[in-house]
């Protein structure tokens, strides 16, 4: 039977994360046996890989509030799993991050998340998520999807990035501070309080 320790040691090892782990780079997630929430994004950024703590940028400082929860809640309380598409930082490009590795979210999430069989929500941040946990075809439109959010539910919330790159976005489609950001504090809300 798995265990944390023997999965991180499994990762480290694999050829594909070779480099990573010669610089003694780490895989970066977490998967507490007590999460009822599992945040999927696309990698960390490469503040959150130098600092060992994942969504610790303004990205996270977004989503945080967004879900409606402080900082200690969402790193002390048990409560949220953080199991991204690729668990290293997967390079820089002009205009953000690099994509995820392929292949890496199908190799490792279901043995991760074995280990926290009481999750009740996912969130999938940005198109990679929703493309692999949804099945969706490339064309699918991530505006689209994060409409439709209460489509997914109740397994599921699709969300845009929350990277201030997004603000332009978040500026064309009101409708997701309105609408979307409530109705996802509410449920994270009663999540968290059972």
């Amino acid at each position: 039977m798995d265990t944390l320790q023997s999965i991180i040691t499994d990762i480290m090892a694999d050829e594909e994360n070779a480099s990573y782990t010669k610089q003694g780079i780490e895989p970066l997630f977490t998967v507490p046996s007590t999460a009822r929430i599992n945040i999927v994004g696309q990698a960390p950024g490469i503040r959150a890989q130098e600092s060992k703590l994942y969504w610790n940028d303004p990205s996270g400082d977004n989503l945080r509030k967004w879900m409606g929860v402080d900082r200690e809640t969402f790193y002390e309380s048990g409560l949220f799993a953080v199991v991204p598409m690729d668990f290293y930082f997967p390079g820089a490009r002009k205009s953000g991050d690099l994509p995820p590795r392929p292949g890496f979210a199908a190799k490792w999430h279901e043995r991760v998340l074995a280990l926290a069989p009481d999750i009740e929500l996912t969130l999938l941040i940005g198109n990679y998520a929703q493309h692999y946990y949804l099945k969706q075809k490339k064309s699918a439109k991530l505006t689209d999807t994060v409409k439709d959010y209460k489509d997914y539910l109740p397994d599921y919330f699709p969300l845009v990035h929350p990277s201030p790159r997004n603000n332009i976005w978040q500026v064309k489609n009101p409708w997701f501070m309105d609408q979307v950001v409530p109705d996802l504090q509410k449920l994270i809300k009663q999540i968290i309080e059972k």
